[in-house]
């Protein structure tokens, strides 16, 4: 990209900023709340595929298997177009395009919850069975070890996967810009539209997710180290 380029560029990001920092903010948000909902919703379904009930074990694999193996975008466009065809819509009267953002929303946490589950059960499968049977012999109940003595360090074993889901769902949540919540990308897409410029938007946008996303990557390298040095010590 030449100098005029750049030069481009930069008078496009001042005259939208708010455009497109509006969209860096609403990308954040849904990915911190589908980390939140995710990471509950997935612990919930590993133990599930984990248990003796083999309908529950069998429902929840299914699932998962669906979600993994399926890309997003065709989920985005099944769930929310299948919803509309069914006549189902959430609306909110003090939130504009909510059916939209629901939806989105929606996939998002089930596909990440897939991903989550299989993360967590890796984690549990990692600790030690030893520690389990001492705990259960000091009287322990099934419910207490797991509290206690399994999920504390099943979650050392997983934290770095899980920030690494945090750092591809600020990535992924582009794509639910073809349902129209406005985030960064659709944003983008609107400064297209309207300044007739295709090349200049999405190169902001590309670099306000390497904003986003690059002190996150090093953080969790960061937090991998210590937890390696931590388990060598």
């Amino acid at each position: 990209m030449d100098l005029f380029s750049a030069g481009r560029m930069a008078s496009l990001f001042s005259q939208y900023a708010g455009h497109f920092l509006s969209g860096a903010r609403m990308a954040l948000i849904l990915s911190l709340i589908t980390v939140i909902l995710s990471t509950i919703l997935g612990t919930i379904f590993a133990l599930g595929k984990m248990s003796h009930i083999k309908p529950l074990k069998w429902l929840i694999s299914i699932y998962i298997e669906i979600f993994r193996s399926t890309p997003l975008m065709v989920q985005v466009m099944v769930i929310y177009f299948g919803a509309a065809a069914f006549g189902i819509k959430i609306n909110v009267p003090f939130m504009k395009d909510f059916n939209s953002f629901f939806w989105g929303l929606l996939v998002l946490v089930l596909n990440s919850s897939a991903y989550v589950a299989e993360i967590v059960r890796s984690g549990i499968g990692a600790v030690d069975s030893g520690q389990i049977e001492a705990a259960r012999s000091l009287g322990m109940s099934h419910g207490l070890t797991l509290k206690m003595v399994i999920l504390p360090q099943a979650l050392r074993n997983i934290l770095p996967a899980l920030m690494n889901e945090f750092v591809s769902i600020i990535k992924e949540t582009s794509i639910v810009s073809l349902v129209g919540i406005s985030e960064l990308m659709f944003c983008a897409k609107d400064v297209v539209s309207i300044s007739y410029r295709t090349l200049e938007p999405y190169v902001i946008a590309a670099i306000i997710y390497f904003i986003m996303v690059f002190p996150l990557s090093k953080l969790v390298a960061y937090i991998e180290r210590r937890l390696n040095a931590s388990v060598t010590r």
